[in-house]
């Protein structure tokens, strides 16, 4: 197989932005919908721990958007926002998640596997978008 052919080697920055919106609005409405699911099998709690996972890996992804945004920015020589910004809100969203982990683990008694399964939304998300590009 030729360079050119492959889509890997094809792949640009408006290809990598596209692609992390779509896993971003995969994992908020697949999340939505197994809480809901979860919540009428399993309870309100259980629901809601997924739930909490699920907000945590799509505002990961959110912030990943943001900082290949900012990275290509800077590789391209263009205007970009501070990088102290950048970092400030990449540390405070570590934060927010590590808090909201704990709270969540500590007040709910869900199943830990629902917030696993949330959590791991993220990355089924990206892995559905490298398969639809290695096969397109």
């Amino acid at each position: 197989m030729t360079e050119t052919g492959n889509p890997i080697f094809d792949f640009t920055d408006a290809d990598l932005k596209a692609a992390l919106r779509r896993a971003f609005k995969v994992t908020a409405i697949i999340g939505v919908v197994l809480a809901v699911v979860l919540t009428f099998v399993y309870g309100w709690r259980t629901g809601t721990l997924l739930l909490i996972g699920a907000v945590i890996s799509a505002t990961g992804l959110w912030e990943w958007q943001r900082l290949v945004a900012f990275i290509n920015a800077r590789l391209d020589k263009q205007k970009t926002t501070g990088a102290g910004r950048v970092a400030t809100t990449f540390l405070l969203r570590l934060l927010f998640a590590a808090g909201l982990l704990y709270v969540s683990l500590r007040c709910l008694h869900g199943s830990i596997y629902a917030l696993v399964a949330g959590l791991a939304l993220g990355i089924f998300a990206l892995t559905v978008e490298a398969v639809r590009m290695i096969r397109s």
